[in-house]
């Protein structure tokens, strides 16, 4: 279940919404995304704020990431390939990579900074997908 909020992003601030359908093709494109992954605003109301400050976060950093709405059939898939624990969420992706992620409401100038810090950071792999690489030293099992 949406909430008339989040469907204003669409309606109201022309956000595209990444579905199933475009998934792929966005992801793959050569730009800046913040995905809005809502969750049901019914469990989570927390969701409807983000949709009241995500226009203003996106005219304070204008030109430097296209939001993005979730569609909530793709929640699933997105909550395991960028760990998302916490909800709402908003994911960063440059060229298709992660840069970060910021969930529940936040302080506004914590916005600023925080969103300031993901969009200079390197990309890097998405944190739910593969199992940590530990180097360790092997012990000689021939005594």
């Amino acid at each position: 279940m949406s909430s008339p909020l989040i469907e204003q992003l669409t309606a109201q601030h022309g956000y595209a919404s990444l579905t199933a359908d475009n998934i792929d093709a966005t992801l793959a494109r050569e730009a800046t995304l913040a995905l809005f992954v809502s969750e049901d605003p019914q469990r989570y109301p927390e969701a409807n704020d983000v949709a009241v400050i995500l226009p203003e976060l996106t005219r304070a950093f204008r030109g430097q990431f296209e939001p993005l709405v979730v569609d909530r059939t793709l929640e699933p898939l997105l909550k395991d390939r960028y760990d998302i624990a916490v909800w709402p969420c908003l994911v960063f992706l440059r060229n298709g990579r992660f840069l970060g992620k910021i969930s529940k409401v936040r302080d506004w100038s914590e916005y600023l900074e925080r969103i300031g810090e993901i969009l200079d950071s390197v990309p890097r792999h998405n944190p739910g997908v593969g199992i940590p690489v530990v180097n360790e030293p092997l012990e000689n099992t021939h005594a």
